[in-house]
């Protein structure tokens, strides 16, 4: 027996959870995304079947588009409280085999196992999510938790992959750089630029170059995923979030600086309250503001202590806001509190 790390990752986990509520809408296509309705402006779809991803729906793409895709296509609003439970029950189903389970999400987690036969266990795995809670997963099963990750991906949908150090040359070298779990396609243009656009080329590259173009620490560590490598160890510490935020998308664009400093002090209270809620105390806040038509900014402001004083909490965020030039329409805003961190803990971002 030795160890793998596997990656259970659920297919189409939001629609798939639609699917069980309404199974008179399987082998259509279906967007799950805002309040369900594709002419609001500035709705993105959550998750799409296979049926829409087949017509170019995707993850991100505005309910509009998708609905000029796939004119056809059933929209269903999103539904949070319900995914966090089938999330629960599919984690719940884990943590009953012998396995270390880190949990990433709500469709996704890591398990670190012991086995001699990785995909038996990999298929029990997919039987008991099946019977238990009616989703379907893929599983990928790998030396580290880059390569699961990845296998995963080959697997889907609802398949078992492997993918090891002894295995990865023959299935990844071939592949674009982009392919890999971290690499993405602004990255991958960058090492383009620099003739690097395989696997096998960024493996083969010469460290001290890609440091010079990409930093001492994010060089090295680009071949280093080229190398299959990844981090082995599973963790199931609970994830500590280091911060939360709330944002609104307007339908309309707001030009009025106080209805703008508005909205941000009605933001604030709500992340304050959050992390009352949650017990958390708030120590930096940050304001982001994105003008018409897309470009984004933000501006941090860090407090003198720990705090969930809602008066604080919101001075902050218009001394931050009062550091932009509201020249522009402004399409979305949003404040993020970063939170104290307990000590000792295994952090994670917001």
């Amino acid at each position: 027996m030795r160890t793998w790390v596997l990656h259970v990752d659920l297919d189409q986990f939001i629609a798939a959870v639609e699917l069980l509520r309404h199974p008179e809408l399987r082998g259509r296509p279906v967007v799950v995304g805002g309040d369900g309705d594709p002419t609001r402006p500035r709705t993105v779809a959550a998750t799409a079947t296979y049926e829409a991803r087949a017509r170019g729906v995707h993850s991100g793409t505005p309910l509009r588009t998708a609905l000029r895709r796939c004119p056809d296509a059933v929209f269903l609003p999103s539904d949070p409280p319900a995914y966090e439970a089938a999330s629960a029950r599919v984690m719940a189903v884990l943590r009953d085999f012998p396995a270390d389970v880190e949990v990433w999400g709500w469709d996704e987690a890591f398990l670190g196992v012991r086995t001699d036969d990785p995909e038996a266990l990999a298929r029990d795995i997919q039987r008991a999510v099946r019977e238990r809670t009616e989703l379907s997963c893929s599983v990928g099963i790998g030396d580290n938790k880059h390569q699961a990750k990845l296998a995963s991906g080959f697997a889907k949908p609802a398949g078992v992959h492997r993918l090891t150090g002894d295995t990865w040359a023959e299935q990844m070298n071939h592949r674009p750089t982009d392919a890999l779990w971290g690499i993405g396609a602004k990255t991958a243009g960058k090492l383009a630029e620099l003739g690097l656009r395989t696997v096998a080329e960024l493996a083969a590259a010469d460290p001290a170059g890609l440091a010079g173009r990409f930093g001492p620490t994010n060089g090295p560590w680009l071949r280093y995923l080229a190398l299959g490598k990844g981090e082995a160890e599973v963790v199931t510490t609970p994830w500590i979030p280091r911060g939360h935020s709330r944002e609104t998308t307007y339908r309309e664009d707001l030009t009025d600086p106080a209805e703008i400093a508005a909205q941000i002090s009605g933001l604030a209270r709500q992340v304050t309250a959050d992390a009352a809620g949650a017990g958390r105390a708030i120590i930096r806040v940050t304001v982001k503001v994105r003008f018409a038509p897309f470009l984004t900014r933000t501006r941090q402001t860090t407090l003198p202590s720990p705090t969930t004083d809602p008066r604080t909490v919101t001075g902050a965020a218009l001394d931050a806001l009062a550091r932009f030039d509201l020249n522009r329409p402004v399409r979305l805003l949003g404040v993020g509190a970063a939170y104290q961190m307990p000590a000792r803990t295994r952090t994670a971002s917001p």
